[in-house]
This record gives C-alpha cells, sequence and structure tokens, in this order.
C-alpha cells in the first residue's frame, strides 16, 4: 500500500464523519424548534381553556343568581365584568316563555331567560349563550 492512498482514505473518512454531525446537528435544531412550538400551542391553549371555563363559571353564577331571586327576572339587563383576561359583558333578557297546555291554555309565571355573555380575544368577538326558564306562581 502506497502512503498517499491511506492519507487520501482517512481524509475521505473524516469528511464524512463531519457530514453526519451537521447533519445530526440540522436533525437536532428542527427538533429543537419543533419542541419549542409544541410547548407554546399548549400554553396558548391552557390560557384559551382557562378564559372560556371562566366565561362559564360567569354565566352558571348568573343563572343561579337569577333563579334564587325573588320576583320575576329583569326583562333587560347589562353587565360588564372583568375576568383577569379582559371585559366580559353579560347581556341578560328575559320574556314570557309562552308555553301552552294541550287545550291551548296559556301558562303563566314562565319566563324564558337569555344570557349572553361576549368578550374580545385576539381582534375578534367571542360570544357564549345560555337559556333557561324560570318559574314564578303568582
Amino acid at each position: 500500500m502506497r502512503p498517499g492512498k491511506l492519507n487520501q482514505s482517512a481524509a475521505k473518512r473524516n469528511a464524512f464523519a463531519l457530514y453526519e454531525v451537521l447533519i445530526g446537528l440540522a436533525i437536532f435544531a428542527v427538533g429543537v424548534l419543533a419542541l419549542g412550538r409544541a410547548v407554546e400551542n399548549c400554553l396558548n391553549a391552557s390560557t384559551l381553556n382557562a378564559e372560556e371555563e371562566r366565561v362559564r363559571q360567569i354565566l352558571s353564577n348568573r343563572m343561579a343568581e337569577v333563579q334564587a331571586a325573588p320576583g320575576f327576572p329583569d326583562t333587560a339587563k347589562e353587565l360588564k365584568i372583568d375576568t383577569g383576561y379582559g371585559i366580559v359583558k353579560l347581556i341578560q333578557k328575559s320574556a314570557s316563555a309562552g308555553l301552552t297546555e294541550p287545550g291551548n291554555v296559556q301558562l303563566s309565571g314562565i319566563n324564558l331567560v337569555t344570557l349572553s355573555a361576549q368578550w374580545m380575544r385576539g381582534g375578534t368577538t367571542q360570544s357564549k349563550q345560555i337559556k333557561f326558564y324560570v318559574y314564578r306562581p303568582g
């Protein structure tokens, strides 16, 4: 074997090892970037979930207040609530349910209450709504 051939072979092996290291680093960098994006998306989803859970809780609390209050619910009412994620506008509307019995007899004392929550997220208006009946004999 000639000494020149040995040096060329060792140089090719060293160059190949350098390519392997560079490709490995590139794959690792892509993996780290993808993992960073995944963590960011999880944090965003967690924040959105907490925000929507807070709005659901506001609607649930207001529904319990309306059901527990004596007398008929207000026909129209608007509240603004600071949730820590922003301002939520809570709109309450109430009207006679207009329900009838089989003999076409109007049922009185039953109101249909609609609660709507509106808030801003990322420049767009979000909303949730619940409807329920309240019975007040009278």
